[in-house]
């Protein structure tokens, strides 16, 4: 992943100004200063460990206790590939369709698929929804490989900070610890508003100039009590999300299952966002296969 790869080059550059002096100086150094560069080397690789296999041990217990059932995005890719092989997916006959969020942060996992599988055609929008619809759909199916498979991923995104915070995320490069999601927070503020009757009547909702976000906020509305109800409304405001999307990309899916040519794998969950220096993580719902006809043969959920 990148965030480990730019790491492990600090990390070469860092750990060779540690290196314990020349043979010709070091009787000049003190040994209480070798013994500090030593500690500090240990310490920097011990830190580094923990970054290249995905998280700290206490990060990663507090990602999994806040959104149990999650998996590190390297144990997920890992796992999706073995099951999937046995379906007889490659990376020369497979297509990754991916229906995230506009937010850098979502192209992470997608990055990830595509380092295996090689291409990925787009279907999604703000917040994870698949607004290329229908006809991007018909357009995708149309360029899996001949006799091939398509593996479609999709799932709204949240961030979770160091320290647990669930609806923000650090970014790299900006000091502001910023939301995530935007939209489906500002979504989220203007279901509120209806339902706490503070919303202003709003005539330019389907305006195309933010169309997408328009369709976010309507697509979320059927969850205003849940979310209302929810202990925690931005850790309960992602699988909404999910569940307003997975109704979607299924029916968009029936409506062109014709153009499924080997098999299709959907594999659908939250995407978790990490800060710059941790394993981002997803939580997979949905791994459905389905056969050459269209049909929902069998989950996989079990396998992941």
């Amino acid at each position: 992943m990148m965030k480990a790869s730019v790491l492990l080059a600090i990390v070469v550059a860092t750990s060779e100004a540690f290196q314990a002096p020349p043979p010709l100086l070091r009787h000049h150094q003190p040994r209480s200063s070798t013994t500090s560069l030593d500690a500090k080397r240990k310490k920097l690789v011990s830190k580094v460990k923990n970054v290249l296999t995905g998280s700290s041990s206490d990060f990663d217990r507090l990602v999994k206790k806040t959104f149990p059932g999650a998996i590190s995005n390297t144990k997920l890719t890992k796992k999706v590939v073995a099951a999937l092989e046995s379906k007889g997916f490659t990376p020369g006959n497979t297509l990754v369709a991916t229906s995230f969020c506009a937010d850098e942060l979502a192209r992470v996992l997608e990055d990830d698929f595509v380092k295996i599988y090689g291409q990925n055609f787009n279907l999604g929008g703000l917040s994870g929804f698949p607004f290329a619809g229908n006809t991007g759909w018909g357009a995708m199916s149309a360029h899996v490989p001949d006799n091939g498979f398509c593996l479609t991923i999709h799932g709204p995104h949240v961030g979770i900070t160091q320290d647990g915070v669930v609806g923000k995320v650090e970014r790299s490069g900006i000091a502001l610890v910023d939301s995530c999601c935007g939209s489906a927070i500002a979504a989220s503020n203007y279901l509120k508003g209806i339902t706490d009757g503070s919303a202003n009547i709003n005539p330019g909702i389907q305006l195309f100039s933010d169309f997408q976000q328009g369709a976010v906020q309507e697509l979320i509305l059927p969850h205003g009590k849940r979310l209302n109800d929810a202990d925690d409304r931005m850790k309960e405001l992602p699988y909404a999300l999910y569940d307003s999307q997975d109704v979607l990309v299924r029916d968009i899916i029936n409506g062109g299952k014709g153009g499924i040519k080997q098999g299709l794998a959907l594999l659908g969950g939250i995407q978790i966002n990490t800060g710059p220096d941790t394993d981002d993580y997803f939580h997979p719902l949905r791994f459905d296969y389905y056969d050459s006809d269209g049909n929902m043969v069998g989950s996989m959920l079990s396998k992941l």
